[in-house]
């Protein structure tokens, strides 16, 4: 049996993140005999996902965090992919700063370089201006473009054709299980409150403050609500602090990092999204697999919406107390079984790994 071909995915690290959620989606079903990912971290500690990747056969190395303008970095990169030459395929998912790796790559005379976009902006900081250079010379270090959506290659990938990998999911473990949310419910501590959920860790794009302004409005008109944020990250203890100075800490939930998102969104009765940009965000492919009622904010893609009448878009200009009285009325929606949509829009896992291992395997003989 030939030994099966590895896959370099370059990463930051592997926590519980949308990008790094969709790998492991797609690793778990994949056929290992044909293609085995291996991963080169940005981080050195132990991630969330690590031991699984280890138990799948997958190897796991690590190099300095990414300074675009160091020498010293670009070396260790390339030092890597010299000393590693067994990878004719490197898979970059880095955002705007792919192209250092990209370029690395190709100067250590790999042969396919592949950049993938997660999502549809940038934070507006100092840093800004230097990701939109490195960005703009994506397309010169890479042989080949993916991204999880339209929005997210057209902004990355200025007018370059690419092609679109569906940040799919095992549609079948989100079906709606009324015994499920008892039980999930019961562990948190609820029973018969109006639970608001949201996921996703907390960075600027997530747009937590206005969530916790807006669930502030809803307890105006129903003082049993509970919000239920599932993620982590450096933003939470902030999140905390405000939910404590607005004096609406006793109704939030933090949850931190889990391990069962699908289990969670069951004891959910309504999902809000109010990004401020996005990609293609898997948690909105799994909420609605979940059945659930979703408002998201008019900055999050359309295209993230394959269900009729389960999504509703608010603008982020609206008042949170609009928001409120929107997501309450939504969560009276009953919880319906989605899963044939999903499968129809191509989010379903199977199908989904099979492409994307045909895409590897034909770049391979290449």
């Amino acid at each position: 049996m030939e030994a099966p071909i590895r896959i370099l995915q370059v990463v930051t690290y592997m926590g519980r993140g949308g990008l790094e959620t969709m790998l492991m989606n797609y690793y778990r079903h994949m056929d290992r005999e044909k293609i085995q990912f291996d991963f080169l971290a940005h981080r050195d500690f132990e991630a969330d996902y690590d031991r699984e990747i280890l138990s799948l056969g997958g190897k796991i190395f690590h190099v300095s965090r990414l300074v675009p303008w160091s020498g010293r970095y670009r070396q260790e990169l390339r030092d890597f992919f010299r000393q590693h030459p067994e990878y004719k395929i490197v898979h970059v998912h880095q955002d705007c700063l792919s192209a250092v790796a990209l370029q690395c790559a190709k100067e250590s005379g790999v042969p396919v370089r592949i950049a993938h976009s997660h999502s549809s902006s940038a934070v507006k900081n100092l840093k800004y201006p230097i990701k939109q250079y490195y960005m703009k010379k994506i397309p010169v270090y890479a042989t080949d473009l993916l991204a999880c959506g339209r929005c997210a290659g057209d902004w990355m990938f200025s007018g370059m054709p690419y092609e679109v990998v569906p940040n799919a999911i095992d549609v079948s473990g989100y079906s709606f299980s009324q015994s499920m949310a008892a039980q999930k419910r019961k562990e948190l501590g609820l029973d018969s409150q109006l639970v608001i959920g949201h996921v996703g860790n907390f960075t600027p794009a997530k747009n937590h403050s206005f969530l916790l302004e807006v669930f502030r409005q809803v307890l105006c008109m129903e003082p049993s609500a509970k919000l239920l944020l599932v993620g982590g990250g450096d933003g939470m203890q902030s999140a905390r602090e405000k939910a404590q100075a607005m004096e609406i800490a006793d109704h939030v939930i933090f949850t931190g990092v889990r391990s069962d998102v699908p289990q969670l969104m069951q004891a959910m009765d309504v999902f809000v999204f109010p990004s401020l940009y996005e990609g293609l965000p898997v948690t909105m492919v799994e909420a609605q697999a979940a059945g659930l009622p979703c408002v998201i904010s008019d900055r999050v893609p359309g295209e993230c919406v394959v269900t009729k009448g389960l999504v509703t878009v608010k603008k982020l200009t609206d008042d949170p107390g609009e928001w409120a009285a929107h997501i309450l009325s939504q969560a009276k929606t009953p919880r319906k079984d989605h899963t044939a949509e999903i499968r129809g829009a191509g989010y379903d896992i199977g199908a989904a790994a099979k492409n994307l291992e045909m895409f590897y395997l034909a770049k391979s003989e290449e």
